[in-house]
């Protein structure tokens, strides 16, 4: 990890310092003299404990780069007074923490998920929890299942890129654990298809665990629509909004779409507690991002609509829409289509120029343990877009692939998948938690 930031520093003129952590005790490590310093010397002669520092609610607490899909970093500012309210608040009510609970988050502390329900929610409310740093798969598919069983986690939350990887190595691994502690699941990341969904509901939880299907964003901070422990659930929504939360879908003109089941805009129309404060050195970028769609408005530039019921279903970014023959499809919903067939594990779907159509649909495609890439599966995998959504949205073009680029929060980088097909450069992949997956792609579409 030294040597790659090594790599970096030479680009980033504004660091003065770096403090190395010796953490394996192999200390063949290179620093720069008057630059790199180890942190057991640096503490050396120091207490271990210091007056807490008194600050204001609205001074700065830190800056989270988010990329978002169009891959150019935005640095969300959060503040201290609001964002610890509102992560204190949705973890101990959407997730009906108790004394007794063994609270376990599995994403990583370098998020969002972590910074607000690994590191402040659960220290703001004194939770018992498991923190994990190593992979779900090692040394066996069972890691995660076995940590449940060994310390009685009670409530787990994790994302659905996750589960749907679970899914395609069989339901064998959990059942090989004691997972009865469970009584609470959640998800988080993105929108979680029915049959995943179903899938957690059944082999992880029991089906006894209710699942918290919590949409949030970096930038909100903390979880803004998600069921309730007694919520009646619909698999696949987000259910209604956190209490307090007034969330609506908007058309182009800013009408509310409530109730209609029509596709629109998601938006936020009150302040909330731990909402961002600004892009670091970007105001004009923040408020042309989030608040020039509509006026007094946040926009999200997600898309959802709302049932009858008042249930949000989120269908993912705005930017990722195919337009084939005039018709507006999403990404996200060829993607839980092609899920839905029992032998997709994973799948992402892009759009590359079609000279008749406007756009082609491509898709790439995992497959779960026991099926094989054939010509005759890529028949059935159309035909079964076509029976879930119409002709419309059958893909042109399938590739079997074994991974797909993902970020570290697990969720697929579509726009590498087709930068790659369209010859173009992928950018900056340095951030992706599989960077092997690049050149997985690349063969794929050779």
């Amino acid at each position: 990890m030294k040597n790659r930031a090594d790599r970096i520093l030479g680009q980033a003129y504004s660091i003065e310092n770096v403090i190395v952590y010796e953490r394996i005790g192999d200390g063949n490590v290179s620093m720069k003299r008057g630059r790199d310093y180890w942190w057991h010397d640096i503490i050396k002669g120091h207490s271990r404990h210091c007056e807490t520092e008194v600050l204001d609610a609205n001074d700065l607490l830190f800056i989270l780069y988010t990329s978002g899909t169009t891959g150019k970093p935005k640095g969300v500012m959060h503040a201290h007074g609001g964002y610890a309210v509102g992560t204190a608040a949705t973890l101990k009510f959407i997730f009906d923490l108790k004394d007794d609970d063994i609270w376990w988050c599995s994403a990583d502390i370098g998020w969002i998920t972590g910074h607000s329900y690994i590191v402040y929610g659960p220290l703001i409310l004194g939770v018992t929890q498991i923190m994990y740093e190593g992979a779900p798969l090692y040394p066996e598919p069972d890691r995660w299942w076995s940590i449940v069983e060994k310390y009685g986690v009670t409530v787990f939350y994790t994302a659905p890129t996750a589960i749907r990887m679970f899914m395609r190595l069989g339901e064998k691994w959990p059942a090989k654990h004691d997972l009865s502690s469970l009584r609470l699941l959640g998800t988080v990341g993105e929108p979680i298809n029915p049959e995943a969904w179903v899938w957690y509901y059944k082999y992880i939880g029991g089906e006894r665990c209710p699942i918290m299907d919590t949409w949030w964003q970096t930038e909100t901070g903390m979880q803004m629509i998600s069921p309730l422990p007694i919520t009646p659930l619909k698999p696949g929504s987000a259910t209604k909004p956190f209490p307090g939360i007034d969330a609506d879908v908007y058309d182009a003109e800013g009408r509310s779409l409530a109730k209609k089941n029509i596709g629109g805009y998601l938006v936020i129309k009150k302040p909330w507690p731990a909402m961002l404060r600004g892009l670091w050195e970007a105001e004009e970028k923040y408020i042309e991002t989030y608040w020039s769609m509509f006026k007094d408005t946040y926009f999200t530039g997600d898309a959802a609509r709302i049932d009858e019921d008042g249930y949000f279903w989120i269908q993912g970014r705005l930017d990722d829409v195919l337009k084939v023959s005039g018709h507006r499809i999403g990404n996200s919903e060829v993607e839980s289509a092609l899920v839905s067939h029992p032998a997709v594990s994973e799948a992402a779907v892009v759009g590359k120029p079609h000279e008749i159509k406007g756009e082609a649909i491509v898709a790439f495609i995992v497959l779960r343990s026991g099926y094989e890439a054939s010509e005759e599966l890529k028949h059935k995998l159309r035909k079964h877009v076509e029976s879930e959504i119409g002709k419309i949205a059958r893909p042109d073009e399938i590739y079997f692939v074994a991974d797909l680029p993902k970020t570290r929060s697990g969720k697929i980088m579509r726009r590498v998948c087709r930068a790659i097909l369209l010859g173009m450069d992928p950018g900056d992949v340095s951030t992706l938690a599989n960077p092997d997956a690049v050149e997985i792609i690349r063969e794929a579409v050779k």
